[in-house]
């Protein structure tokens, strides 16, 4: 481990590539001297910013969608970003990986979608979500999905109101670096990875002996820098589910991975 370290360390900062989200934090994953650098040709940074401008406009011009994910019905209001197609890939995992006894958190319910999957299994679902507007959207998914009575909901920024431990945590973080320009795009926007960087930083805390982890990322975000976090906090990973995608020339390959304690 300490030698897989010392030679990110040294990619890291041989990475001549500019930020393109403008000042860089300086509190990072391999402590306050460092920061996150993408670890990709400065070509390919360029392309997904583009891709993420491009769906931002769309996402900000969007109407109220009434939409069936995976049998459920759901209501998403153009202030709360909806779940991607790609994103069924977690959804499915959800269902076939959550058990009847389990504990399970949704860190970043968003619209409410893994949430209530998991409460269709277990009747002890706790879903967090930064933005206080989602949170309400998501309740009024539950209730009508009919799973409300087995949910908690939490406006929390990551673990600071989540309470106990869990047999599960379901994540569908950001995938992209970029600074979000409105709390619309903290959806999918997560400024120099910070979030994804302080959940890895917790997330052992939170999980009761033999817990896992459902992360769902794809290469159109740093998947590098996934794999990266995930040895350095030494998880062990398993692929659960993966799919390509092919857009404009480029294939992108999006995976769901199970995390569990080494």
């Amino acid at each position: 481990m300490a030698a897989f370290r010392a030679v990110e360390e040294r990619r890291f900062r041989g990475n001549t590539g500019s930020n393109p989200v403008g000042s860089i934090r300086k509190k990072s994953f391999l402590g306050d001297f460092m920061s996150y650098r993408p670890m990709m040709p400065e070509k390919q940074v360029q392309e997904r910013q583009k891709w993420h401008d491009k769906a931002y406009n769309e996402m900000k011009n969007r109407k109220n969608l009434s939409l069936t994910y995976l049998g459920r019905k759901f209501i998403v209001p153009k202030q709360v970003f909806p779940p991607a197609p790609m994103s069924k890939l977690l959804g499915k995992s959800v269902l076939k990986e959550v058990k009847k006894t389990d504990r399970v958190l949704d860190m970043g319910t968003g619209s409410g979608v893994n949430a209530i999957l998991a409460a269709s299994k277990s009747s002890d679902v706790v879903a967090v979500d930064i933005n206080p507007y989602v949170i309400r959207c998501a309740k009024l998914n539950a209730k009508k999905n009919k799973v409300d009575s087995r949910i908690k909901f939490l406006n929390s920024d990551l673990f600071e109101e989540v309470k106990g431990k869990f047999d599960l945590i379901i994540f569908d973080p950001p995938f992209r670096w970029f600074t979000p320009r409105d709390m619309l795009e903290r959806s999918v926007a997560d400024k120099n990875y910070s979030t994804l960087t302080a959940f890895f930083r917790s997330a052992k805390k939170y999980l009761n002996e033999n817990g896992r982890i459902l992360i769902f990322f794809g290469t159109s975000g740093d998947l590098n820098y996934l794999k990266f976090l995930i040895k350095k906090h030494e998880f062990k990973k398993k692929e659960m589910a993966r799919k390509e995608l092919i857009k404009n020339g480029r294939k992108y390959v999006y995976y769901t991975y199970k995390l569990s304690v080494s």
